[in-house]
């Protein structure tokens, strides 16, 4: 049984993944170390730009919708620093137009969540978004946003229901009523 080769960490591609969820963060980032890459985690924009100053990565990956500067806003600030970086847009709000906006900025890709490691990978290295395929055809339905958006403020508030339905602005009975429904379809 042989061994491979292992990269010192200078020899790893450096990939920086900038998104506010902690969970899919920690996934993908332990998914990507195993593919070969060494990994730098942020929670914002301004966190992941702060990281790539202090050390340039070859691939980003930013969610498009974070607390603060969205990944659209933080794609061309990366790319300020190094045009050559292949930067990722993912979303769980896929649209044609972000799609085009952010091929436009500068990304090499744009894909939408949920992905998994492989999807990532491969588009991150791909030589070309495919703009026909950027936006699923069967994209989620708004009342599956609203379900998974319902639960990501939810864990964001340790699952407080009172916490929750003030961050979404709606009555806690009312939170309390679409808790009890089973998850729609995507």
């Amino acid at each position: 049984m042989s061994e491979e080769p292992q990269l010192d960490d200078e020899e790893q591609p450096h990939l920086l993944l900038v998104d506010d969820d902690p969970t899919f963060t920690r996934v993908m980032a332990r998914a990507m170390a195993s593919r070969g890459l060494r990994v730098s985690v942020a929670n914002s924009a301004e966190q992941g730009l702060a990281l790539a100053r202090e050390d340039l990565p070859d691939y980003a990956v930013l969610d498009l919708k974070m607390e603060g500067d969205s990944g659209l806003l933080l794609l061309p600030r990366l790319l300020e620093l190094d045009a050559e970086m292949r930067v990722l847009i993912l979303t769980g709000y896929s649209s044609i137009a972000t799609a085009v906006e952010a091929i436009k900025r500068g990304a090499c890709n744009y894909l939408c969540k949920p992905a998994d490691a492989d999807d990532v990978l491969t588009a991150l290295i791909s030589q070309h978004a495919d703009l026909e395929t950027l936006v699923p055809e069967n994209p989620m339905s708004v009342d599956r946003l609203q379900w998974e958006h319902i639960q990501r403020v939810l864990a964001d508030h340790e699952g407080n229901i009172s916490a929750t339905a003030r961050a979404l602005g709606m009555h806690r009975r009312t939170l309390q009523r679409k808790l009890q429904k089973r998850p729609v379809r995507r």
